[in-house]
C-alpha cells in the first residue's frame, strides 16, 4: 500500500551527512520526497512510496549515519499523494 510519512528527526543531524545518508537509503528503497535542514537545528523528511519501504527507511533514519547522534524521531503516516519524481535534499 502506497503511503506519505512525514518525520522530524532531533540531534545532531546537520552537518554531518544525515540528508544524503537519508537520500541513499531513500533511493535504495525506490521512496520518493526529500530530507530538508530546517533552521531550528532538526531535519524534516517527508517520503512517499510503499509502506515497507517507508518503514526500512525510518529504521535508518533513527539510526542516522556514523557522525550524527539522532535523540528524538516525530513520525507521522498520511495518504500518498503522489507529490514527487525523485528523492531530493534541501
Amino acid at each position: 500500500m502506497l503511503k506519505r510519512m512525514y518525520v522530524k528527526v532531533y540531534g545532531m543531524v546537520q552537518g554531518v551527512g544525515f540528508r544524503r545518508f537519508v537520500q541513499i537509503h531513500a533511493v535504495r528503497l525506490g521512496v520518493k520526497g526529500y530530507a530538508k535542514n530546517l533552521p531550528d537545528g532538526t531535519v524534516e523528511v517527508i517520503g512517499e512510496g510503499h509502506e515497507e519501504s517507508l518503514q526500512k527507511l525510518l529504521e535508518q533514519i533513527r539510526r542516522g549515519p556514523p557522525l550524527a547522534k539522532v535523540e528524538k524521531v516525530d513520525v507521522k503516516f498520511e495518504d500518498y499523494k503522489g507529490e514527487f519524481d525523485t528523492f531530493d535534499t534541501y
